[in-house]
């Protein structure tokens, strides 16, 4: 006989609490179907936004990442990659423009924004900007940089004037108590101020700083009626009209010998000339405050409006925006970082330490920066400042015009022959690119 299979035993009392088991299960189920239970939502992945600038102190890109961190807070389904490129800034975003692979929102400098806003490389910001954020707030030269063909391509972050820095002690020491209030005057006290403290014809103390740029001079060739570019974009800086301006720097470097370049006295830059009391007057801009007040803080100063040139209260305002790449897959996340940036919260964190001053008036006068002793005449020159722009094709008219007037402050040639050549290479360099 074949081997029998081995059965174990039942017990009866486990198989009807099994059953019972079983059955209560099915009653549960059955009678359960029709409530809802808890389930966890997997949260939406971040977008994110890559915003580039170029390199600034560490401080202020420290307070700038503190801004973003607070924009992330409020906009949790944003994320920002912010990117310093350190080293050739323009040439870097255009390449990658054209590689379409530039960042979502970058800064843009006034200077650069006619040529970006006429190649079609740039998101219109007319159809996101509501009236809750309060357009007419801006300073109106400032977003006036930024408009092309009647649309608004950029925002302003902030910007500066330049003013003039003057030095108490030696103020005091030459028997002045008040700045100069006319070009003609800052001259007569640039000569009071001009000192060979040892006699030995060795000059210890220039009365003025001078820089010979053009985004230094500019605002001299307009107060005469001059103009940088024509309405074509063609440089003309080279009319009777200019030259006058241009002739007053000439003239107080060559014949009054009461003002010195960086180079003459081994600086590298307005702020540390006045910084070293190599001159006891420059014209600089807002940055000129914290790097002096860090770095000379024996150097006590005070800020004035630019001396008046020709009966006409002139300077020149740099100033920069925050822009958005056409090609961006997230114009909804880059508008928001955009408006957040140049909104009164946001642009009252960022201009609230004072390393920049803000282009809403709004916030202006509620950080007090119109009464400040220091920054008063800076946000003043915003209302009767010249744009720093230069045509489409900056660089060309920027460059030739520096080498050439430096040559004419020097007495290598006169200063309408200088010029005149530096007119005609600028045109022609434009001419090929266009």
């Amino acid at each position: 006989m074949g081997e029998r299979a081995f059965h174990p035993p039942v017990n009866i009392e486990h198989m009807f609490k099994f059953l019972g088991l079983v059955v209560a299960i099915a009653i549960c189920m059955t009678g359960c179907q029709s409530l809802s239970f808890p389930t966890i939502a997997t949260a939406p992945t971040p977008v994110t936004i890559k915003l580039s600038g170029w390199g600034s102190s560490p401080a202020e890109q420290e307070l700038l990442k503190e801004v973003l961190k607070d924009f992330e807070i409020q906009h949790s389904g944003i994320k920002v990659k912010y990117e310093v490129i350190s080293d050739q800034y323009m040439d870097v975003i255009k390449t990658r423009l054209i590689g379409e692979a530039a960042p979502d929102v970058f800064y843009l400098d006034a200077l650069e924004a006619p040529f970006f806003m006429s190649q079609n490389v740039l998101e219109p910001l007319d159809a996101y900007v509501t009236s809750e954020f309060d357009q007419a707030d801006f300073e109106e030269t400032l977003l006036n940089s930024f408009k092309y063909d009647n649309h608004i391509y950029g925002l302003p972050k902030d910007y500066s004037t330049l003013a003039l820095f003057y030095n108490k002690k030696a103020f005091t020491a030459a028997g002045l108590t008040s700045p100069p209030t006319t070009w003609d005057e800052l001259r007569t006290y640039s000569e009071k101020l001009t000192v060979d403290r040892n006699q030995d014809g060795r000059i210890d103390q220039y009365g003025f700083g001078e820089i010979p740029e053009l985004a230094r001079q500019g605002y001299k060739i307009k107060a005469f009626g001059g103009e940088l570019v024509d309405q074509n974009g063609y440089a003309a800086f080279a009319t009777q009209q200019g030259l006058q301006g241009l002739q007053m720097t000439v003239d107080q470097y060559q014949k009054d010998r009461s003002s010195a370049q960086k180079s003459d006295v081994g600086t590298n830059s307005a702020s540390e000339m006045f910084g070293q009391s190599k001159v006891a007057m420059v014209l600089d801009g807002n940055w000129a405050i914290p790097y002096l007040k860090e770095t000379f803080p024996q150097v006590e100063f005070a800020i004035a409006e630019v001396p008046s040139i020709n009966n006409i209260k002139t300077t020149v305002v740099f100033t920069v925006a925050y822009v958005m790449n056409k090609q961006t897959h997230h114009k909804a996340e880059a508008w928001e970082l955009i408006s957040y940036l140049t909104g009164k919260e946001g642009m009252k964190k960022w201009t609230g330490t004072g390393f920049a001053l803000p282009t809403r008036k709004s916030v202006a006068q509620k950080l007090g920066y119109d009464k400040d002793p220091l920054r008063s005449a800076l946000v003043a020159g915003v209302n009767y400042a010249m744009p720093w722009q230069a045509g489409k094709y900056p660089a060309a008219i920027v460059s030739n015009f520096d080498n050439q007037f430096i040559s004419a402050m020097l007495g290598q040639q006169l200063l309408q022959q200088a010029m005149l050549q530096a007119q005609k290479e600028a045109n022609k360099q434009i001419k090929a690119m266009e």
